[in-house]
């Protein structure tokens, strides 16, 4: 029961302690003093400092996508605020909920609302127009005009948070409102709108069974709507009425067991040669919770599929309408918990041997890890690495990947079993997510083993975090890929840019540090793996620790990513590119792209 007198500061604490906010990552600074002082008088919150804001934001977007709540940042006005905006776009792309709370300058210091100087940059000092800056990537952002209105707006901002289609929220709280006691009988309180149904739902579900009825080679593909819906069971049991291939997004990479019958791999244009030709050579696509977006799709759309007819499932309507090249022959706008459970309510089981038989043959022929990159002697080779890391790891064990080369190994390689947790914050993909993200992530799950992966470049993002990581003493497992530079620009660079390395490599002025002394110097073990031959040992010792511990594992820098899809071919065509007789062989439409032409029939 709130108390009769209460200042704003007070009743945020008391708000997040209400709706089980358990952690809250923040910097304090000057704007933000008196609500971080709140937190003296509800020890029910806690507070987690740390070294960049940035890094804050990204720690509330991976705990909010373990946790059973979703977790907050506080920073203060200026550039704290605005650091906070990469890691607000993190759970703006992925659809994560994660509340964010800035510190303003006075409200009579703010040149917005002084009619004779709003045409000034700024008077307060830091003073930032956060609310606008966040906007684009924000569900709802809003800055308080006063003390009374702190009731509705959270209860408004927590509540579109977590409803439809999740994402990031901000309130922009100035100084002076933050010591002001509220007047709650001049409290208004915020009464969500009831959502009507999305769509009618059983005749758009009798529809999807009548195309599969007369489909030859459908194919499932599961996105990360799956996992943030929360539906991986239903889905589970959803899928058990097909017997035909499925197929995982990035995102979706981890919402079933890649030892299940029918999962031929991931797809796209960093996917599997086998799910690429699965979804190439498809008539019918049933499409659960993924946007569709480029990385899967290739640069061009109007390959992807055409001659499929797709049906969508997803809760947000403007990706089923946006207009790109992409049709879509059944639209279902749908939370995928509400889908799922009607959809099971009708008998129904579709099964296709030969377009079976097909699938797991391409999977046979066209593995991702191949025999002979066990041999490689010198250095280590990332998707051998990444199998037997497979092979160490818990049941549930949770890895987080950076954005770059050795994201694409990562998802490439390892083997999960439906149980465990695969992510990056693959919609803004920015290099220094994994490491920070890492530490949220062990924070939700009561200081539980992290697996890290990041790379040589990445980790230098948000490496400050080192001694948030020493001061809660989490058991995060760091591995840094190291090929001494920016790997995937390289090999874009190689392709493109006729071998021009500018701001790639060491000779071009990108360097690492000594990690081991980086290591040592935050109190941290420090190892190293050279070779092939030492990953199974080292792992195990590196898994049998309670500690943290920083891993360098040494890459090829000339290492590549096999296959990727090279711009303008369809994702069919990955490379390195098949013969085009043989191409043509395993294809059962025509191929496009490379010396074929798009109009060409079968």
């Amino acid at each position: 029961m709130l108390k009769k007198k209460i200042t704003v500061a007070d009743y945020v604490i008391s708000f997040l302690n209400k709706k089980n906010v358990k952690d809250v990552f923040l910097i304090t600074g000057g704007a933000i003093s008196f609500i971080v002082d709140a937190f003296s008088r509800n020890k029910r919150v806690k507070y987690i400092p740390v070294a960049h804001e940035q890094a804050a934001a990204m720690m509330a977007d991976s705990y909010s996508r373990l946790g059973p709540n979703f977790s907050a940042t506080m920073a203060t006005s200026g550039p704290g605020a605005t650091n906070l905006i990469t890691g607000i776009a993190c759970s703006w792309f992925d659809s994560i909920p994660s509340l964010h709370i800035c510190g303003q300058v006075n409200s009579y210091e703010l040149s917005k609302f002084n009619k004779t100087t709003k045409k000034v940059r700024q008077i307060g000092f830091q003073e930032t127009d956060i609310v606008s800056i966040a906007n684009p990537i924000t569900k709802f952002s809003y800055q308080l005009k006063n003390e009374n209105e702190i009731v509705y707006i959270l209860d408004k901002a927590y509540h579109l948070a977590q409803t439809g289609r999740p994402g990031p929220v901000l309130v922009d709280i100035p100084m002076n409102f933050q010591r002001k006691i509220i007047n709650f009988s001049k409290v208004k309180k915020y009464r969500p709108l009831q959502r009507k149904n999305l769509n009618t739902l059983n005749s758009k579900i009798e529809k999807m069974y009548e195309l599969f009825k007369n489909s030859d080679r459908p194919c499932i593909i599961l996105g990360g709507g799956v996992r943030i819906s929360k539906s991986v069971s239903k889905m589970l049991n959803f899928i058990k009425r097909f017997d035909i291939p499925i197929l995982t997004t990035w995102s979706g990479v981890d919402s079933i067991s890649h030892k299940h019958k029918n999962y031929i791999g991931c797809l796209g244009v960093y996917g599997s040669r086998a799910s690429n030709f699965v979804v190439q050579n498809s008539d019918l696509i049933l499409s659960l919770g993924s946007r569709l977006d480029t990385r899967i799709t290739g640069g061009s759309p109007k390959t992807f599929a055409r001659s499929s007819k797709i049906i969508a499932v997803d809760i947000d309507k403007h990706e089923l309408n946006k207009q790109r090249g992409l049709e879509i022959s059944l639209k279902i706008n749908s939370d995928l918990n509400a889908f799922f459970k009607a959809a099971t309510k009708k008998k129904f089981f579709c099964k296709r041997l030969e377009w079976n038989k097909i699938s797991k043959r391409w999977k046979s022929k066209y593995p991702i890890i191949k025999k002979n990159y066990f041999s490689q002697k010198k250095n280590v080779n990332p998707y051998v690495f990444m199998k037997k890391l497979s092979d160490h790891i818990s049941k549930n064990e949770v890895i987080i990947a950076d954005d770059g080369g050795h994201l694409t190994w990562t998802i490439q390689g390892m083997e999960l079993n439906g149980k465990q947790r695969l992510f990056s914050a693959f919609g803004n993909s920015p290099m220094g997510y994994a490491f920070p993200a890492s530490i949220g992530a062990s924070l939700a799950l009561k200081k539980k083993r992290i697996i890290c992966i990041d790379g040589d470049g990445s980790i230098q993002i948000n490496i400050q975090e080192l001694q948030t990581l020493v001061a809660n003493n989490l058991p995060v497992k760091i591995f840094i890929l190291d090929n001494n530079g920016y790997g995937i620009i390289k090999q874009f660079q190689e392709l493109y840019l006729n071998k021009r390395y500018e701001a790639t490599v060491s000779a071009k002025g990108v360097t690492n540090p000594n990690f081991k002394n980086i290591a040592y110097g935050y109190g941290i073990n420090f190892n190293k793996i050279k070779n092939n031959k030492e990953i199974d040992k080292k792992i195990i010792k590196i898994l049998k620790s309670k500690k943290p511990e920083f891993t360098v594992v040494s890459i090829n820098p000339k290492q590549k990513i096999i296959p990727k899809l090279s711009f303008g071919d369809p994702i069919e065509d990955l490379s390195p590119h098949l013969s085009r007789k043989e191409l043509s062989s395993e294809m059962l439409i025509r191929p496009v792209g490379r010396n074929f032409k798009i109009n060409e029939t079968n």
